[in-house]
């Protein structure tokens, strides 16, 4: 079988459940069979994956982190849904200086993106997979 391109979409918050983990894993897996992770989606709670504020105790898996090391090694793309993530208290710096907030907490390596980016990604990658 060929390599194949994929976007994930990731629901759910980064320590309320364990879909984003589970999302996490199954990137790695995929990257190691050879296949290109173009992108992950953070959706609705999924947002919360991409705070630079998660402080998790020093014995547990640091999954913003992780994140942030898979894109920077392999080149993936974290895109955070801007109106789901201003929901949640995710900002970006720019969308901090076009709000007038003072604060922004958008981690490095993450970018907010609207829906748009989703559906180009539903056209252009050979599989979406939704955690």
């Amino acid at each position: 079988m060929s390599a194949l391109r994929y976007t994930l979409v990731v629901n759910g918050s980064v320590y309320g459940s364990q879909s984003a983990r589970t999302a996490y894993q199954f990137a790695t897996a995929l990257i190691e069979k050879g296949h290109t992770l173009v992108s992950v989606f953070f959706y609705q709670d999924g947002v919360t994956n991409g705070t630079e504020l998660t402080v998790p105790a020093n014995d547990e898996f640091h999954l913003t982190k992780a994140w942030q090391q898979l894109a920077k090694q392999h080149n993936v793309r974290l895109e955070t849904c801007v109106a789901a993530a201003l929901r949640r208290g995710v900002v970006s710096q720019s969308e901090a200086s076009q709000h007038g907030l003072l604060q922004h907490n958008l981690a490095e390596g993450f970018e907010q993106a609207g829906l748009g980016s989703l559906a180009e990604a539903m056209l252009t990658q050979d599989r979406v997979v939704q955690f």
